[in-house]
């Protein structure tokens, strides 16, 4: 499996959006996204610093996005 980049927030929520998930709500420092295709949830954490490798690959798991997937899509942005 290749490695996880580090990235910010911003960057996370234009890679969800860009896999169909839309902004549901916020709770705090945290937006919620749902994908209406797919019927799955992601929390993306809104922080200035880099996400950790750990939370980025849980939050890919619970998108249900593909690690080589998520690769092709940040080459795209």
């Amino acid at each position: 499996m290749p490695k996880l980049s580090s990235l910010t927030s911003k960057k996370l929520i234009k890679i969800l959006k860009y896999f169909g998930f839309e902004l549901d709500h916020t709770t705090g420092s945290h937006f919620i996204f749902y994908n209406p295709k797919n019927k799955k949830r992601a929390v993306a954490p809104f922080h200035k610093k880099d996400l950790p490798k750990g939370t980025l690959a849980s939050i890919l798991r619970e998108a249900g996005i593909d690690r080589k997937e998520f690769e092709k899509a940040m080459k795209k942005k």
